[in-house]
């Protein structure tokens, strides 16, 4: 089985004209490497940039999990030319600086580390209207988060069966070890739930394209984002579809968003 995954990875990365580099970034923030995977479409002419696109994971993931459970990414990257980066955001970060722990800073280390290198050692368009993150479950948590907050970072954002509001679950995933309990530390979870930070968006300031399966346990919470956003007005794009929380759902999905930032990208090129 192992050699037939190897063989089906192999003939993927040889067809679709795209490569997967496994790279380590050093963290100041945190006094550590993370490791960090890029996939880029071969045979970049001389001179030319790409746009990008940061691709988070889920809860107890890593690195590695996005392309595990969607392989046709490398495909898609050499479909799209565009450069897909997808970092380790630690087993339960949720893609913030933890007020609890200083061990916890995957927000400066996305912001200020991350993004910066990946600009400087691969050939992206370093504009905001050429940079989209998006992700799955804790990821879609991360990358509406790290969006909202940093608009002149993103201009486009995506949540796939994101944890959109994290309030309803407060002893599920581990976020008492980096919020502290709800019970004692409410205006933690207030403050860093992306329900509570969507009020702060203005209508055309960020784009943003999110998704829930029907079987999903985030449905709930993602069902009330849409909802506030269409009472402040914001222009938004939300799908629902049968599904549940699991790959199946995202691998699907992925396509749909990154078509979505593909058209994004190209009609910042046209203006």
């Amino acid at each position: 089985m192992k050699k037939l995954l190897l063989y089906i990875f192999f003939v993927i990365s040889f067809s679709s004209k795209a490569s997967v580099d496994s790279i380590s970034v050093f963290s100041l923030s945190m006094k550590k490497p993370i490791k960090v995977l890029v996939i880029k479409p071969d045979n970049i002419p001389a001179g030319s940039k790409l746009p990008v696109v940061y691709l988070l994971h889920g809860y107890s993931g890593n690195h590695k999990s996005w392309l595990k459970d969607a392989p046709g990414l490398i495909q898609k990257a050499y479909e799209n030319q565009i450069i897909l980066v997808m970092p380790d955001g630690g087993f339960n970060s949720w893609y913030f600086d933890s007020p609890v722990d200083s061990s916890y800073k995957y927000e400066t280390f996305m912001i200020k580390e991350l993004v910066p290198y990946i600009d400087d050692h691969y050939p992206t368009i370093n504009k905001v209207s050429y940079r989209a993150i998006t992700g799955l479950s804790m990821g879609g948590h991360g990358a509406f988060y790290l969006a909202i907050k940093h608009k002149d970072l993103f201009g486009a954002a995506g949540s796939i069966c994101g944890g959109v509001d994290i309030r309803p679950f407060p002893n599920n995933w581990d976020m008492s070890k980096v919020l502290g309990p709800l019970t004692t530390n409410k205006d933690n979870w207030d403050r860093n739930t992306v329900i509570n930070m969507a009020d702060s968006l203005k209508n055309g300031e960020l784009r943003l394209i999110f998704d829930c399966g029907l079987d999903d346990f985030f449905l709930e919470v993602n069902r009330n984002l849409h909802t506030k956003l269409t009472a402040n007005k914001v222009g938004h794009d939300y799908i629902e579809r049968p599904g549940m929380h699991n790959a199946a759902y995202w691998r699907n999905s992925i396509d749909y968003q990154l078509l979505y930032f593909s058209k994004f990208f190209k009609e910042k090129t046209i203006q």
